[in-house]
C-alpha cells in the first residue's frame, strides 16, 4: 500500500471497521510523510456462481428469483418473511459453498424441496409440481403419498 497523494509506503492505520453488512472493512489511514489521510476498503472477492439449465443453458444464480420462489410456494401459508429470508440465506450459503462454481438447476431444486418438506407440505407441493413437472394427477397423488 503507497499513500495515493505521495507514493509512500509509511502508512499507519487510524482506524479499523466493519461495514454494516459485514462484507468489507473500512481503514481509515495517514501517511507518515506527507501526514494527509485517506480511507481503504478491503473486500473479500467473491466469484460468480452459475446454475446450469436443463435445456444446457447457463446463469447467474440470483437471490431474488430463489426468494420469489419460496415466496410464491407460501403464499397464503403461516410462514413469515424472515423465515423465508433466513431459508433463503442458508440455500445462498450452501450453494457458495457447493464443490464447483456451477450448480445443477435439479440439485438446487432438490435442495430447495428439503427445505420446504421440513417447513410447511403445501408449499413443499406446490414447488415441486414445478420443479418435478408434474403433468397430471395421478403424478400429484404420487407425489403427495410419499410426504404423508
Amino acid at each position: 500500500m503507497k499513500c495515493p497523494y505521495c507514493a509512500s509506503p509509511d502508512l499507519k492505520v487510524l482506524d479499523k471497521r466493519n461495514t454494516e453488512e459485514n462484507k468489507s472493512i473500512r481503514r481509515r489511514r495517514e501517511c507518515l510523510d506527507c501526514n494527509k489521510r485517506f480511507t481503504t476498503y478491503e473486500r473479500i472477492e467473491e466469484f460468480p456462481v452459475y446454475v446450469l439449465k436443463r435445456d444446457g443453458r447457463k446463469e447467474p444464480f440470483c437471490r431474488v428469483k430463489i426468494k420469489e420462489g419460496f415466496v410464491r410456494s407460501f403464499e397464503k401459508r403461516p410462514v413469515t418473511m424472515e423465515a423465508i429470508d433466513n431459508m433463503v440465506d442458508g440455500l445462498q450459503r450452501k450453494v457458495r459453498n457447493y464443490k464447483a462454481n456451477e450448480v445443477e438447476s435439479k440439485v438446487l431444486g432438490k435442495w430447495v424441496l428439503s427445505l420446504l418438506k421440513k417447513t410447511d407440505k403445501i408449499a413443499y407441493i406446490r414447488y415441486a409440481s414445478i420443479h418435478k413437472d408434474i403433468g397430471d394427477i395421478q403424478e400429484l397423488e404420487a407425489e403427495i403419498q410419499k410426504i404423508i
